[in-house]
């Protein structure tokens, strides 16, 4: 172990491998106290830390390499195998989120390398590349804050890590500074070490009573885990029986530990390559992060007085957000109004031109939170404070009046949660010609720029120059100590706030050409998606409680099964144990992968290559889906049941997703799964809410598929439309060049892939992944797709080029999508935007277009005075509730109006069903 430099063979070659999230977490949460602010009050603390962090490696160590690693989200092998990997964590927190962007940003124009794989965590990359950089002649250096890369120390690889602050020097574990360190004979047994006293920051659980300094001792005196379990009658008392009772949960604690050195990765050394900062590049996106002092230092200060942002002070140093104004009760007239005054001030408020609101409320879901008061601002700096005093329901009819007056706008932040709260308490549902305007903030924000921070803090800084005042500010009392602000300021501060960002943002809208969307689409849904929280959906708890018996009986079943196949009884939930059978005692295959450690690879992705090898392969693969349906779904659901209505409340968020598709959440009713008939069973618990009801379920064809057969204009695709043939079996007989009636079922699925895949940038390489087949031939299928679908290929072309050229790509609708990476020098981050340029006007529209359906036969239901209402979306799907007298009319007016929701170059398919249960109606 040693403190400064990193220790050097002379060789040259000199890559360093850094694991990149640890150190944005860390820079973020030194700030935490006392945040970095720019000028326009974004928080640049995260990105200031990691910068200086990078800085501290590339002036100290002179590295030829350098690449930054970063986790993919979604499940890896570590997840798959133990749920509860990592599932502490708390959801990082927004600034931390909001800062990856810049980091990302300043990355690239570092001309430094970032890389990331799907399904494969940052370790694994690391440790994979730096054992083949082992092969290759260079010295190695893993720079991270996590004990668990000790692993890899070896003569040529070193464990680099960086001070706290720019001023502590860095700490470089080599093999003799690990075995001081962590008091191991060898490098490896740091896994053993995890095995037994477990990690609490990725949450392994080792063996309770097993701290650091038992298990070094016991490490020391058996070698491993293994032989420690295999030996336990050495040991004594509570010690042996602690090891022995959880014997398995060491045995994967190491396995969670062991880091992979063989994940499929695609890098060429060559292009980790690290030429020195070019000032060209970075000197902009430090002066846009006001970075000054860093430019001062490694340029001078002429740097920095040159590209000062205006009203910046460029010797101020970083982020003193000193522009920033605060609350001065004396400039501001916010009142308190008791209840016997409030219809005086709804009065007074009635036929404003806008009207600013906040809820103050208990902060649970808006379905079950209580509203504690409301907030109404007509004019900046303006505000009166209505509190419930325990009696909601008085105060939602005391505001009724200004919510139905016609020509107000209703502005706000996340106004559908506020409007949600007043349905909830006694506010009835909007006659059809009184349907409240409104403006979102929030939603406004996410539509101006998807990627960016959209806190109503934020905002205020960004457009009003405004730091919002925080619960726990006091102010002082003439000098006479201090008391705790008035109860109608913060309430009235974020009414104020809300009313004076409308104005701003809608000026954003028109500069993104995107006033029509918001106009036409998002706002007009947001009291239509009110209703259908409202509604909600019907749930039969009797029907989930019977099949989580029913799927505990084929568990056992599975269970039974896959014992007599073994030929032995195993614990099927130990990795370990189901490799020996799998591959010792049945020899499914000749070369099993192993992992590190030795022990053989059980994960899904690994045992679905063994398809067909034996029996035993489908039972397991199809034993873990049983088991997560039931943990996931059927245990889960009927805990979402609102105990007042017996019905299932979603949330329902119209622009969480960049694409506008409207996602679902508390419970996310979007991810019950339908394509496997266990999966459907769930459906059958979902049910109309009385015994002359029923459910109707509209869904689109195919819709993405029409959707880019009507944006490229491809004649082939269009023709296979308009001729309504089976759209695979049609485009398996051109690319494979065999009549329709002559396609098989492999030869069909694999043009459904390339169908779907290749418009959202699928590779020649993921076409391989998914079809399991050489990289050669899914290269070959491609260009046989291409030729006979030529307009698909010169789209995908001319998207990546207008996006690269104007920074986004737009819906049929107008709707923009920024990519912000688009002409990144970093080839990951690149490619991601370019699939992201492809796919993104595809889904976007698919988006607009359902929202423009729901929009138009919302308004059919009022004008029709039907009682049906429509209680769900889901992806493609409308699903309605109607009475059996009115289905037939319903089904009419719901293909209708799907169908021409939005003009399409092909025809355009809806599917309908009618059913007691969503199952049947599906």
């Amino acid at each position: 172990m040693a403190k400064g430099v990193a220790p050097s063979s002379g060789a040259g070659k000199r890559l360093f491998l850094i694991d990149g999230m640890p150190i944005v977490y860390r820079a973020f949460f030194v700030f935490l106290n006392n945040p970095r602010l720019t000028s326009t009050g974004y928080n640049s603390s995260s990105a200031f830390g990691y910068t200086t962090s990078l800085l501290q490696i590339i002036e100290a160590e002179q590295p030829t390499h350098i690449a930054v690693v970063f986790d993919h989200p979604g499940p890896n092998r570590r997840t798959e195998e133990y749920p509860d990997y990592k599932a502490q964590r708390e959801k990082a927190p927004e600034g931390l989120t909001d800062a990856l962007p810049a980091v990302r940003k300043l990355t690239d124009a570092m001309g430094i390398t970032m890389l990331s794989t799907a399904g494969v965590e940052a370790d694994d990359v690391i440790g994979t590349l730096a054992r083949r950089a082992e092969g290759e002649g260079y010295e190695t250096f893993i720079v991270t804050l996590d004990k668990d890369f000790a692993q890899l120390v070896t003569d040529r690889t070193f464990l680099y890590r960086i001070g706290r602050m720019a001023s502590d020097p860095p700490i470089v574990y080599d093999l003799p500074g690990v075995r001081e360190r962590w008091g191991v004979a060898s490098a490896e047994q740091v896994i053993d070490l995890i095995g037994l006293a477990g990690d609490s920051v990725d949450n392994i659980p080792g063996v309770p009573g097993v701290g650091e300094k038992t298990a070094q001792k016991l490490i020391a005196q058996f070698g491993s885990v293994e032989e420690l379990v295999a030996n336990t009658d050495s040991l004594k008392g509570k010690q042996k029986e602690n090891i022995e009772s959880y014997a398995q949960q060491a045995i994967l604690s190491k396995r969670l530990a062991t880091i992979d050195l063989d994940v499929e990765i695609d890098v060429d050394f060559d292009s980790l390559a690290f030429a020195g900062l070019d000032p060209d590049r970075v000197i902009p996106v430090f002066r846009e992060l006001e970075f000054n002092s860093v430019i001062t230092r490694l340029w001078g200060g002429s740097a920095t007085a040159a590209g000062a942002p205006e009203g910046a002070d460029p010797d101020a140093g970083d982020g003193d957000g000193g522009a920033l104004r605060e609350l001065d009760r004396g400039a501001v007239d916010y009142r308190l109004v008791g209840p016997e005054d409030q219809a005086e001030v709804v009065a007074q408020l009635a036929g404003a031109a806008r009207l600013g609101w906040w809820a103050q409320d208990s902060g649970t879901t808006a379905h079950s939170a209580e509203l504690i008061g409301l907030a109404v601002s007509d004019e900046a700096g303006r505000g009166w404070y209505l509190p419930a005093d325990g009696d909601p329901w008085r105060l939602t009819a005391a505001v009724a009046p200004l919510l139905e007056a016609a020509p107000t706008v209703h502005c706000g932040y996340d106004l559908k949660r506020t409007l949600t709260l007043l349905r909830w308490h006694g506010l009835l549902p909007w006659p059809a010609d009184r349907v409240p305007r409104g403006f979102d903030a929030r939603a406004a924000h996410q539509l101006v720029d998807s990627d960016g921070r959209h806190d109503l803090g934020a905002l205020a800084e960004r457009y009003l120059g405004y730091r919002l005042t925080s619960a726990e500010t006091e102010r002082a009392d003439s000098g006479d100590g201090t008391l705790p602000l008035e109860p109608e300021v913060l309430p009235c501060e974020r009414a104020d706030v809300a009313l004076q960002l409308c104005a701003g943002l809608e000026r954003q809208l028109e500069g993104i050409e995107a006033a029509d969307v918001w106009q036409d689409i998002e706002m007009p849904l947001m009291p239509l998606l009110v209703e259908m929280e409202m509604a909600g959906v019907a749930v039969n708890v009797h029907t989930l409680t019977s099949y989580a018996g029913q799927l505990e009986k084929e568990i056992a079943s599975h269970e039974a099964d896959l014992h007599r196949l073994a030929g032995c009884e195993f614990n099927l939930n130990s990795p370990k144990q189901l490799g020996e059978v799998l591959f010792d005692e049945l020899k499914i295959s000749a070369k099993p992968k192993k992992t590190r450690t030795g022990q053989y690879m059980t994960n899904e992705q690994e045992l679905t290559r063994h398809l067909g090898a034996h029996p035993i392969v489908e039972k397991i693969l199809e034993y873990r889906v049983v088991q997560k349906l039931k943990s996931t779904y059927v245990d889960a659901l009927p805990g979402a049941v609102h105990p007042a209505t017996g019905r299932i409340h979603t949330t329902f968020n119209p622009l969480v997703a960049a694409t506008g598709r409207l996602n679902s959440e508390n419970p996310n009713l979007q991810n019950i799964p339908i394509r496997t008939e266990r999966g459907r069973e769930i459906r059958r618990a979902f049910v109309a809410g009385g015994d002359d009801l029923r459910l109707i379920t509209a869904d689109y064809s195919q819709i993405e598929l029409r959707i880019i057969a009507s944006v490229t204009g491809d004649e082939g695709l269009i023709e296979d439309f308009a001729a309504e043939v089976d759209i695979h079996a049609a485009t398996a007989a051109k690319v494979f060049d065999v009549p329709v009636a002559e396609v098989t079922e492999g030869q069909r699925s694999r043009a459904k892939m390339v169908n779907f895949g290749l418009a959202y940038g699928m590779s020649s390489f993921g076409l391989s992944q998914r079809l399991n087949i050489p990289r050669a031939e899914a290269k070959e299928i491609i260009e046989r797709y291409f030729a006979k679908y030529p307009s698909i290929e010169q789209y995908m072309t001319d998207t990546v080029d207008f996006a690269r050229a104007n920074g986004y790509v737009k819906t049929l609708r107008g709707r923009r999508r920024y990519l912000r990476d688009i002409n990144s020098r970093n080839h990951t981050a690149r490619a991601a935007a370019e699939r992201i340029a492809i796919n993104a006007p595809i889904q976007g529209s698919a988006a607009d277009m359902i929202k423009l359906a729901m929009l138009d036969i919302a308004v059919l239901l009022r004008e029709r005075q039907l009682e049906s209402r429509m209680i769900l979306q889901v992806h493609d799907e409308l699903v309605f509730e109607a009475p059996t007298a009115e289905v037939d009319e319903v089904v009419a007016l719901a293909e209708s109006a799907m169908r021409q929701a939005m003009p399409l170059r092909v025809p355009v398919v809806v599917e309908t069903a009618v059913g007691a249960d969503w199952l049947e109606a599906h």
